[in-house]
């Protein structure tokens, strides 16, 4: 083959290629689409439909052990757990008492220095200090497995921006104690008019004798009363802080009955604190006693026919709804070991250990199976407890309740003990809340 063929035939086989890649309809694209087809990309779901599953979480290998604050008088679960854990993790677990009521503030000071538990237990309306300054992480390989075990309400006192920070333990709210063999026909007054009517035939301030008692002087055991009448804190279940409900129109009317009922309990605020009101209640002088579930084992031994029930219903017809206090475990978010924490605190905030909490210490379970546990449910106090916290009010996290915390006890005391006027009151409190908050965030 001579030089000008051999030429002409190559020409033709550029062309040809030319084509080849030139036509075909985008076949770059196609090419492509193909591709991404068969590798299950670009929103194409591969055959079978099935999601990658979640990669196990498994604590790190250097982790050898984790260090657990908690409440000296819970530390026996502490231990328990950690035996547990060691077990089936190869971690040892070593509890420091630090209570639910201090963790935080000391974790804001302990965390970012390196020297914090790597779980601590804590309560849920310290959180939003928590989260504000950066020591906790979410609860997030846990997330749908902690929202479906537990209560609603427990779950979303631990959420945040709609993050869930938190593992629930345990639940608490209050109710009324009462003495079967003081009240009318060994039976609970159901409404405020007949817990008035039975207090104007029972009381004797000379005796000390008193038909109903709580601490009217401050914010926790009194916010009941104006959540009856549709008043609120902060708008947005506690979160919107730049709403506040205190001076509303149902708040007004809520703190005139409030007021009303020194008729029926003549004492200063000073003068009603919890020591006093067990020490009525235990003697047989107290009817009624507003308290807590931490109280039942000392009522069930020292008062012979005890009860409890829910709060009397309002002039208006409605409930009230106390508030309530959720206790969890966090993660600390300086920890070295992220992924063992993690697993800690799911483990000890788990059906079996909740179900462990309430059989050593009575502390009620978020959880809703372990709540349904014939253990509490044929416990009268138990079972009445979580029936009032089905229908409470979480106490507000946002970390501007200091400025309530710090107001609250000269506003009940203008309203019950001087009598003032309700509207004027409350609407110098919502001024003194809003400078605390102003002075918070400067």
């Amino acid at each position: 083959m001579n030089k000008k063929n051999v030429l002409v035939l190559l020409v033709a086989m550029v062309m040809v290629f030319s084509l080849a890649a030139c036509g075909g309809g985008n076949s770059k694209e196609e090419n492509n689409k193909k591709n991404n087809t068969a590798q299950g990309t670009n929103n194409t779901p591969p055959a079978n439909n099935a999601e990658a599953p979640e990669e196990e979480l498994v604590p790190e290998p250097e982790a050898k052990q984790l260090t657990v604050w908690s409440s000296g008088t819970e530390k026996a679960l502490i231990e328990e757990t950690g035996k547990a854990f060691k077990e089936k993790y190869g971690i040892d677990v070593k509890f420091e008492d630090v209570g639910p009521d201090k963790s935080v503030e000391k974790m804001i000071t302990d965390g970012p220095a390196g020297v914090g538990a790597d779980v601590f237990f804590g309560v849920h309306d310290r959180l939003g200090s928590g989260i504000k300054a950066g020591i906790i992480l979410p609860n997030d390989y846990h997330e749908e497995e902690t929202k479906a075990n537990n209560n609603p309400i427990a779950v979303d006192a631990l959420t945040m921006d709609g993050i869930l920070f938190g593992y629930p333990m345990s639940v608490e709210t209050i109710g009324v104690y009462y003495n079967k063999d003081l009240v009318p026909n060994g039976t609970a007054p159901k409404t405020w008019d007949e817990v008035i009517a039975f207090a104007k035939g029972y009381n004797d301030t000379k005796a000390q004798k008193y038909a109903y008692m709580w601490e009217m002087g401050n914010l926790y055991w009194t916010w009941n009363f104006f959540t009856g009448y549709d008043a609120y804190i902060f708008g947005d279940n506690g979160n919107d802080v730049a709403d506040i409900g205190l001076n509303t129109e149902g708040a007004v009317e809520a703190a005139k009955f409030y007021q009303s009922l020194k008729e029926i309990l003549p004492l200063a605020t000073a003068d009603v604190q919890a020591d006093i009101k067990t020490s009525l209640f235990t003697s047989g002088k107290l009817a009624m006693n507003v308290s807590g579930p931490w109280q039942a084992n000392e009522f069930k031994k020292a008062v012979k026919n005890v009860g409890l029930m829910e709060f009397p219903t309002l002039p208006n017809g409605k409930a009230m709804k106390p508030f309530s206090g959720v206790k969890g475990f966090f993660v600390n978010a300086n920890t070295k070991y992220p992924n063992a924490s993690k697993l800690f605190a799911q483990m000890i905030t788990s059906e079996e250990f909740q179900l462990k909490n309430f059989e050593l210490f009575g502390n009620l379970p978020a959880n809703t199976n372990a709540a349904a546990n014939e253990k509490i449910t044929s416990d009268e106090f138990s079972s009445t407890f979580l029936k009032i916290f089905a229908n409470s009010v979480p106490m507000p996290k946002a970390s501007e309740m200091v400025a309530l915390w710090n107001t609250h006890e000269a506003t009940f005391g203008s309203l019950w003990n001087e009598q003032a006027d309700a509207k004027k009151v409350l609407d110098d409190w919502v001024v003194k809340v809003k400078d605390g908050i102003a002075a918070m965030n400067k």
